[in-house]
């Protein structure tokens, strides 16, 4: 992983693939995700030139690119309720219109730790989220 600002690193994650093949980033706060769901954004990037999964706080927790460009990320901000739509605006901008995937909650609160072990609760993070709110 490259040093600098958040938004430098991603675009970096993108930079240093081949740029002759699709690339996923995806968020690691989303523990969720399915086998199934990265199927279905890695099947996406066979028909559309981007893929983009928003999360419920207003970042996004998947990222695809069909040709791995940096730039398409370089300043765009993080961690804010506005950066999934300025990264949609981004990639638009750029005359990609991404698909779309479902919008996910991302664990950032105990609140949402809880909401996303409730999805799969006989998984091992409701178990380690149930053990650590324990005590």
């Amino acid at each position: 992983q490259r040093s600098g600002s958040m938004p430098d690193r991603l675009a970096g994650a993108f930079d240093d693939c081949d740029q002759d093949l699709p690339a996923l980033l995806v968020g690691m706060d989303t523990p969720q995700l399915t086998p199934a769901l990265l199927q279905r954004a890695v099947d996406a990037l066979s028909t559309h030139a981007a893929v983009l999964g928003l999360a419920l706080d207003g970042g996004w927790w998947a990222l695809g690119l069909q040709q791995p460009d940096g730039r398409l990320l370089a300043g765009v901000p993080t961690s804010q309720d506005d950066t999934g739509d300025r990264q949609l605006r981004r990639l638009r901008e750029a005359g990609l219109e991404p698909h779309l995937l479902p919008e996910l909650r991302d664990v950032d609160t105990v609140a949402d730790a809880r909401s996303v072990a409730a999805l799969a609760p006989s998984g091992r993070f409701a178990a380690t989220v149930g053990a650590l709110l324990a005590g």
